[in-house]
């Protein structure tokens, strides 16, 4: 039994210190993904903690967060930088993509249903209005939500769990590529292969998708001139 004056958290209190967490970590990782911050660059817990208005204590369990995904390296205890891609990174990551998402694919295609094909179909609607516009920033989102859509369609619990840790990671090699409209004439094909019901057409179409991507991420990451570049089909 709680004494008087004993403190009691509420559920209702709890709620915004789990929100601000939530916030922290969105935000830095989005800064990250739009270039704000950049590979190398510092980050400091006083600093951001300043910025955002908030504690040193969400923007701490933001940095062990984000280093858990992949985005940061702890040199030290004072040393926080967000991390440098390696070539070797940025293959293995294709490599586990073109896996990972043929697969979805596959089995979208064998369970799309009409309401299925329709939310994919107004993603691709948003993403040609955000190319048209030359939105940068809108583009790499849709073009996020459209691969995140087929994983939901695939209805495989355990391939979410396995996307999930890579979700920010992929986002960024996505933002990479700023071919926009043969981007959104890729993801038209994939839709079309999936809304045809055939599970190897849209795994072949997938895998395709994932390697013109990597040809033209590691390009722009790396220059024509690095070894090891694979070509694209």
């Amino acid at each position: 039994m709680l004494s008087e004056g004993s403190p009691v958290t509420s559920a209702s209190e709890r709620q915004p210190l789990a929100a601000t967490r939530q916030r922290v970590r969105e935000e830095l990782r989005e800064r990250i993904l739009t270039g704000r911050l950049r590979p190398g660059d510092r980050l400091v817990e006083r600093e951001l903690a300043e910025d955002l208005g908030v504690s040193r204590v969400p923007v701490r369990e933001a940095i062990r967060s984000l280093e858990a995904e992949g985005f940061l390296v702890v040199q030290s205890p004072r040393r926080v930088v967000v991390r440098q891609l390696a070539r070797v990174d940025v293959e293995e990551l294709f490599d586990v993509r073109e896996a990972l998402e043929g697969l979805a694919a596959g089995l979208a295609a064998s369970r799309a249903g009409a309401a299925e094909l329709k939310r994919l179909e107004r993603v691709l609607a948003d993403a040609a209005r955000a190319t048209a516009r030359g939105d940068a920033a809108r583009i790499t989102v849709l073009n996020s939500r459209f691969h995140d859509e087929i994983v939901a369609i695939a209805g495989n619990a355990l391939l979410t769990t396995m996307l999930q840790p890579l979700e920010g990671r992929l986002r960024w090699l996505t933002s990479q590529n700023e071919h926009w409209a043969d981007l959104l004439d890729e993801h038209r094909r994939l839709h079309d292969a999936i809304a045809s019901g055939d599970a190897d057409r849209a795994h072949a179409e997938a895998a395709e998708h994932v390697r013109v991507n990597r040809t033209v991420t590691l390009r722009s990451l790396f220059g024509d001139d690095e070894p090891g570049e694979r070509p694209a089909g």
